[in-house]
């Protein structure tokens, strides 16, 4: 980032630059771990590939030493080259096979690295005629592109084709002066997937608009480049771009701020190209201090603060700052909290964060704020939240289903392989929404209860729009507080016109509510019936929440009281520790043993001679029932 004289005109937003914007504001920082290597000195020249992120130092054109260090790398790269000339670009292929140097604007030559081969070198010169090579870059470990003042060629393990010419609209300028492109105004980029040739155009085409733009050419793997994008700065002087987590990152050097753009957000489209502005307000990157090198007892002194937006600084794609003069790379990071103050329309923020790849935490804690005081939203708010999250939710699912039916179907051989759709972090599903937003919510008991209640219901319609099934715990969630603020009638509505679907869990949850509201028990059996359950299953479910006597009921209730076993209800009626529970089912089965056998004892086959003990203990063998007699 050289330095050129600050603009006439106060760029907007600029003023207090680097530590007087704050570092509560910073939305972009530099690794805490930056890669270390030689100064820049005139016997030492340094380059760095994109590609494979890795710094070159080059002494004496190679002749005393090649060092390539990676962010990535724990072990660098030494070996020595012939020195043919002065180094004007050098790169190795993906996976370091094939090293590539640049010396002329005319050819590049190359040198195997593969072990076990002989060390071939060969060059390979531009096909197009008169053209000079600008730069190259690998695209695989056997692919190579350059990129030349007519176009771009292609060349792979020999082969070779044209991409066409495009061209690049430059800014009208003064007759006297001829029209040019600087390499530094150029990058190429891949965003959301698509590689992008970002031109930085220091003033806009159209004489209304003042200051610079940043102008996105869409590159497809087939058809021609299309200018898509233009981002406006509002601003002139100095500028390099980065792309950060499918951000393009603006750094202005006169104000020493930076800017960041998301072309997935809505912009203004005019026919043709989308025109963004910058998402939030220009920011100083965080400042950072470098550590003092050397043993502990000789750095206790403070480390150093870096000069940020330095004159010396090169940026590269599509995140690498490096710093030439104090021998440091870092790479550039986008931090999402102060992003949640900065954006305070939450549809947008939404969408903003649902995009970056370390999401789910900042996306959960916007959720928790909006739900509390003092930033609490209102309901039409909330339930845009919601189906932000559930339709990233729905496509998840929707892609996992239709690789689970495509793997059990059995792919046909001649097909490529269907990958597993990635989990990202924007795929919030009910159960982190349910542990880190929704029951803490309504533990706090902050809000009025109506609000807790409209924000459970909204949640649980949001699902119901994009056809998820609502997890039973949801429900519970609801009906827990509808119990709590005692809004039984509401409990009653909500099951009455199916608003919470119905579970087994669910079932068992209303009739354990049975002793503080009665209608719970029907409601209870009602749903277990419309769930198809087996009148036996119904008994173990009542059994098992310990409702002896609502299961006695409902047996009695279809008519299979004879049949049941006395032991199973004799068992849970003892586990219930209530000695008038188990009075009365005892007192039950040795009258319905009366009624069927004429009389009231047990039989050994129904293995109850363990309760016909206990009861003699608890109550004495006087209060036995006796045999009727005619």
């Amino acid at each position: 980032m050289s330095r050129e004289a600050p603009p006439e005109e106060e760029a907007p937003g600029g003023e207090g630059g680097g530590e007087r914007q704050g570092e509560g504001g910073c939305y972009l920082a530099l690794c805490a771990r930056p890669v270390h290597f030689e100064k820049a000195n005139p016997v030492n020249c340094v380059f760095f590939d994109e590609a494979n992120k890795q710094v070159f130092a080059v002494r004496s054109g190679g002749a005393t030493g090649v060092v390539v260090k990676g962010l990535e790398d724990k072990n660098p790269i030494s070996f020595r080259m012939e020195d043919k000339g002065e180094v004007k670009c050098i790169k190795f292929s993906l996976g370091n096979k094939i090293l590539a140097v640049q010396r002329t604007l005319k050819n590049v030559d190359f040198l195997n690295f593969i072990p076990d081969s002989p060390q071939l070198e060969y060059t390979q010169e531009c096909k197009t005629k008169n053209a000079s090579i600008l730069g190259f870059c690998w695209t695989s470990s056997t692919e190579i592109v350059f990129i030349t003042d007519q176009g771009i060629e292609f060349y792979q393990s020999g082969t070779m084709s044209k991409l066409s010419k495009f061209e690049i609209e430059l800014p009208a300028a003064p007759k006297s002066s001829k029209l040019s492109l600087s390499e530094r105004d150029i990058a190429m980029a891949t965003i959301y997937g698509q590689l992008y040739v970002l031109f930085l155009r220091h003033h806009s085409r159209t004489s209304n608009s003042t200051g610079a733009e940043v102008v996105l050419y869409h590159l497809p793997r087939e058809g021609s480049c299309k200018k898509t994008h233009i981002l406006k700065l509002n601003r002139t002087g100095k500028f390099a771009l980065n792309v950060v987590d499918n951000l393009v990152v603006v750094h202005h050097q006169d104000t020493e701020t930076s800017v960041i753009f998301d072309i997935k957000l809505k912009g203004e489209f005019d026919g043709t190209t989308t025109i963004h502005q910058f998402v939030l307000p220009p920011r100083s990157i965080q400042p950072y201090q470098i550590p003092v090198a050397g043993p502990a007892s000789v750095t206790s002194q403070s480390p150093v603060p870096c000069k940020l937006y330095s004159s010396s600084w090169i940026v590269f794609q599509p995140d690498i700052i490096i710093s030439a003069s104090e021998g440091y790379l870092w790479n550039l990071q986008v931090k999402l909290e102060p992003v949640v103050n900065l954006l305070p329309d939450k549809g947008k923020l939404m969408d903003f964060l649902l995009q970056r790849r370390e999401c789910k935490m900042v996306i959960l804690s916007v959720c928790s704020q909006m739900l509390s005081e003092p930033g609490r939203g209102s309901l039409s708010v909330i339930a845009t939240v919601f189906d932000k999250l559930n339709h990233e939710y729905k496509k998840y699912l929707e892609a996992e289903q239709s690789y689970t039916m495509v793997v059990e179907a059995g792919q046909s051989r001649n097909n490529p392989p269907l990958k597993r759709p990635v989990r990202t972090q924007a795929v919030i599903d009910q159960s982190d929404m349910y542990t880190h937003v929704l029951s803490v919510f309504t533990e706090k008991k902050e809000a009025p209860h109506k609000f807790t209640i409209a924000v459970l219901m909204e949640y649980i319609r949001s699902l119901n729009q994009f056809q998820i099934a609502v997890q039973h715990y949801l429900y519970e969630l609801v009906i827990k507080t509808l119990v709590q603020h005692n809004l039984f009638y509401m409990l009653h509505q909500f099951l009455q016109y199916h608003v919470l679907s119905d579970s087994k869990p669910l079932a068992c949850l209303l009739l354990s509510l049975e002793s503080i509201y009665p209608p719970a028990h029907q409601l209870s059996l009602d749903m277990l019936k419309r769930l198809s359950t087996a009148n036996d299953e119904i008994v173990e479910v009542l059994l098992s929440k310990h409702q002896v006597l609502a299961a006695l009921r409902f047996i009695r209730g279809i008519g299979g009281h004879d049949s049941i076993s006395a032991r199973k209800f004799l068992d849970a009626a003892k586990q219930a520790d209530d000695d008038m529970l188990f009075y009365t089912i005892f007192r039950f089965f040795e009258q319905r043993n009366q009624r069927l056998r004429g009389n009231p004892s047990f039989t050994p086959g129904e293995h109850c001679e363990e309760h016909v003990t206990f009861f003699k203990q608890v109550f004495g063998e006087q209060a036995l029932m006796k045999p009727t007699t005619f």
